[in-house]
């Protein structure tokens, strides 16, 4: 295996699919593989982007080929890009798959690409059935999942998931690497500083963009708990809207915790990511459901607990006791975590988080996707 295509999102559009997608061709690469990403020209049409731009300010990546070639609502643009990958005929495409709506333009495209008899498809599902349901998941779904010859998952709930569309294609769980590409652990001193934050108060963080499974109701309600003001807590919130905000901003009015917040709700860029991490004390993702979530990593990576619901992948990604707090998503429950977090204190779970983020690499994920691309002998599916 030579040549490796990976499509999905890549620079200019941002987030954690992009970085993602360029961490794994730069592993690719150190491998000696050639590699390139093969991205979208249009990702959504406006009317379905919720936040406030796709593209990135960051510059570009280097080292890297990104291509923006695909139109994702455009179906001649599918057969025009399938054509051109069947001919390059690239040992291997890892094709990215996380909401159905990508699932006629993904899979148009590599029906063209499987004509040639060469190419085998390993697809990483970051979702397989959808934290936001619309009409015609199933059937997009279903399109998509019949052109590739093998998965790769993130968490068991995603496979489990899966395994309701496709039975007897190979499918190996791979945990998800840590996002190595914020640059180092800084101080929280220098953290602090950089956000005109109090190096003496206590702040826990919900970092990412704001989604209604992502929970940030309860921990808002979870936030007024007499036992949390009387301890001195406070809330950083550092990520996008991809909803309306008005509903939370009545929440906090109508808690009155607005003291007891810091919000940070613009996009946060990647040259500022580590300093979010590293002003905290802990990540909170008090999510109603998940499968596994980029933060988790992003958390190990700058050694920070966490305390997480018991939902989805996050228990089987965050042990309890050792790499943070698991609860229930439900405010008071929640609140208790975060006080039983500050009982324990910090320096308690650093040993177990350097010990557990061990186990995460993009070497691991990208000689799991060589394996199993190896492995393949039918390739006319």
């Amino acid at each position: 295996m030579a040549s490796v295509v990976i499509i999905g999102p890549g620079y200019p559009l941002r987030g954690g699919l992009a970085t993602f997608n360029q961490r794994l061709a730069k592993e690719f690469i150190a491998q000696g593989y050639d590699c390139y990403i093969c991205s979208f020209s249009l990702q959504y049409p406006s009317f379905l982007f919720p936040g406030t731009t796709q593209y990135s300010s960051e510059p570009a990546p280097v080292d890297l080929k990104i291509f923006s070639w695909i139109n994702s609502v455009n179906p001649f643009n599918w057969i025009k890009i399938g054509n051109r990958l069947k001919k390059q005929k690239p040992d291997l495409i890892v094709v990215r798959y996380w909401l159905p709506f990508m699932g006629p333009a993904l899979g148009t495209i590599l029906r063209r690409v499987k004509k040639n008899r060469h190419t085998k498809v390993v697809c990483i599902a970051d979702n397989v059935i959808p934290h936001e349901h619309r009409p015609g998941d199933t059937a997009f779904t279903k399109y998509f999942l019949k052109t590739c010859d093998a998965f790769i998952t993130m968490s068991e709930k995603v496979l489990d998931d899966l395994r309701q569309f496709e039975k007897t294609k190979p499918a190996q769980l791979v945990r998800h690497p840590l996002y190595d590409t914020f640059g180092a652990i800084i101080s929280k001193e220098e953290a602090r500083r950089k956000l005109g934050l109090d190096i003496n108060e206590r702040v826990v963080l919900f970092f990412g963009f704001i989604r209604k499974y992502k929970g940030l109701d309860l921990l808002l309600e979870a936030m007024s708990d007499e036992r949390i003001r009387e301890a001195g807590i406070k809330l950083l919130i550092a990520g996008e809207f991809y909803e309306e905000a008005k509903q939370y901003e009545e929440q906090i009015d109508k808690l009155g915790i607005r003291d007891r917040l810091i919000l940070k709700t613009d996009f946060i860029p990647d040259s500022e990511v580590k300093y979010y991490l590293c002003a905290a004390d802990a990540v909170i993702q008090p999510y109603r459901n998940a499968t596994q979530s980029g933060v988790t990593p992003l958390a190990y990576h700058f050694e920070k607990p966490m305390v997480v619901t018991n939902v989805g992948g996050l228990p089987a990604l965050v042990p309890d006791g050792i790499a943070g707090i698991v609860t229930v998503p439900e405010p008071k429950a929640i609140a208790t975590a975060i006080l039983k977090f500050y009982q324990l204190g910090e320096t308690y779970f650093i040993p177990h988080l350097r010990s557990e983020k061990q186990k995460y690499s993009w070497a691991v994920l990208a000689e799991a996707i060589r394996s199993m691309a190896d492995s393949i002998t039918d390739n006319n599916s």
